[in-house]
């Protein structure tokens, strides 16, 4: 009866850490604040999922204005099947993989200015304590670019 006690221990915790390791493959999944670099507001809130292909996409799932301009309600800028299509629902951030050697970066991604309309190439970093993701978009090479950061919910 003793070793069946340690058998079924052994495996709830098998099942634990298997848990938190698929866990930490999905850090950056889930509800995160964006925060725009040149006012210092909240500009949106992005659902992050993770695609079949292992990649990584997020989805504008609400939105707020500046004070003092209007909330904007389409993409007008947007380029090509996204042009005019609502920002509730809007992929803005896609093709982020995760790198294998730092599992708190990702690379090779696609980060959409929703504003201005453009598509700049990026890659993420994940805080340590995994509340803040800071993206930068660039074009060419990362230097030449803009950084923001986004909070966990």
């Amino acid at each position: 009866m003793k070793n069946s006690y340690k058998g079924i221990f052994a495996g709830i915790i098998l099942a634990a850490l298997s848990s938190f390791s698929f866990a930490d493959n999905d850090l950056i999944v889930g509800k995160w604040k964006t925060i725009d670099d040149r006012t210092g507001y909240s500009r949106a809130d992005v659902e992050i999922s993770k695609k079949p292909d292992g990649t990584y996409e997020g989805v504008i799932v609400a939105t707020r204005s500046v004070p003092g301009t209007e909330k904007m309600i389409v993409c007008s800028n947007c380029p090509g099947e996204l042009k005019n299509k609502p920002f509730i629902g809007l992929p803005f951030v896609w093709g982020f993989k995760q790198n294998p050697d730092n599992p708190r970066e990702f690379n090779n991604g696609r980060i959409l200015d929703p504003i201005s309309g453009k598509v700049y190439k990026g890659k993420a970093r994940l805080s340590a304590s995994g509340k803040h993701l800071n993206l930068r978009g660039y074009v060419g090479v990362s230097v030449i670019g803009r950084s923001v950061t986004w909070i966990k919910y």
